[in-house]
């Protein structure tokens, strides 16, 4: 049985004051490099302490070093360019009146050249500072052929989009190689994509693109296991012991805002039945996600950490109502493999979503409390 935290949680937080006005400062060219990761190190420090002081099982960095959950891959290759208009626009819902349409400007114009690790400076701070177990994460290779491919310019270097998601899973699968010999015992993957094949709306986006749906879906979870294998394979050379590998899926989290529902059920037999993770961090925290049937296809022996507190609201969930939730979970997953956390982080870019940093803290103190009551550690 894999290690099972359970009170667990997805990775970014809220960005400090101080550490987007000095990232700021650095893109203006007022800071240098060193003087910019000064201000990510004390911040990272604080962060650390108020995890240790919520007493939650799991500490990451908060990705105060990135300027988006997937940014380290795009910023270690050569080959991305920016374009003059948003490409792969998607429509986002949630606060702010009427949905919005947003997309990248960077995107594949070039063939791939690594040129740094994804987070080897991430890594090493961690081991370093941090109080107890940590995880690093890593972004989805199937995230990039979604946003990153154009249609026109990206072909002249990777005809179809299944030749970009291969190239970028070498990457991916390097990266997570290196964080397995360092010692690294909990590595996420963070693959939101997997919520175009639930949602209705997306399957016909996807086909209108001439794209194939399930073939896509098939792709990703390959991908996914191959950065999944290398984790263990590089631990049996170095003769370490495995690390858990988790997943995470959701729906969209920018700025409190989403852009695809829809529950699990249509793809939960095979993602659950094909990805060779230890862990699943679901997204549960909306009528969005469905209800808990589809967790029947999950294998035994796996654990599912169900993201039962919104980083979406600043409104603090129920503790009965979360227990209620995990009791109604254990008809389909015995209550030892499972934990809790909230559905998403609470800044899968720089910006945030839209509550305060003492909301956020509150809501992992809730995480822990609820776990606790519920596990009786």
């Amino acid at each position: 049985m894999p290690e099972v935290y359970r009170a667990d949680h997805v990775g970014s937080l809220l960005r400090p004051p101080e550490l987007k006005e000095a990232r700021a400062a650095f893109q203006q060219g007022i800071l240098d490099e060193a003087e910019l990761r000064e201000v990510e190190d004390r911040a990272i420090v604080a962060a650390l302490y108020r995890q240790g002081r919520a007493d939650i099982d799991i500490f990451t960095d908060g990705e105060f070093r990135r300027t988006g959950f997937q940014n380290d891959l795009i910023e270690s290759v050569e080959g991305y360019v920016t374009v003059d208009q948003p490409a792969n626009v998607r429509i986002w819902r949630g606060p702010g009146g009427q949905p919005s349409e947003q997309g990248t400007r960077q995107v594949v114009g070039g063939k791939l050249k690594q040129v740094r690790r994804l987070t080897g400076h991430q890594s090493a701070f961690m081991r370093q500072h941090v109080p107890g177990q940590h995880k690093i994460t890593v972004p989805s290779p199937s995230q990039f052929p979604a946003i990153s491919y154009q249609p026109g310019l990206t072909d002249q270097f990777y005809p179809t989009r299944s030749d970009l998601l291969w190239d970028i899973a070498e990457i991916i699968k390097s990266e997570v190689e290196a964080l397995v010999e360092e010692g690294v015992r909990y590595i996420q993957i963070d693959a939101p994509r997997y919520s175009y094949y639930v949602d209705p709306q997306w399957r016909r986006r996807l086909e209108e693109m001439g794209e194939d749906p399930d073939g896509m879906f098939d792709e990703a979870i390959a991908a996914d296991n191959m950065c999944a294998e290398a984790a263990r394979s590089a631990a049996g050379a170095w003769g370490l012991n495995a690390p858990a590998v988790a997943i995470h899926i959701c729906r969209g989290n920018n700025e409190s805002k989403w852009y695809a529902e829809g529950g699990y059920e249509p793809i939960a037999e095979k993602l659950f039945g094909s990805l060779n993770v230890d862990r699943f961090l679901l997204e549960y925290d909306t009528e969005r996600a469905g209800g808990f049937e589809p967790l029947r296809f999950v294998p035994r022996g796996k654990v599912v950490v169900l993201g039962l507190v919104s980083t979406k609201v600043p409104q603090l969930e129920s503790r009965e109502r979360l227990l209620d939730r995990l009791d109604e979970a254990c008809r389909y997953i015995p209550e030892d493999y499972l934990g809790l956390s909230p559905q998403c982080g609470f800044a899968s870019t720089a910006a945030g979503n839209l509550l305060t940093e003492e909301q956020q803290w509150r809501k992992i103190e809730l995480v822990v409390e609820t776990a606790r009551e519920m596990w009786g550690w």
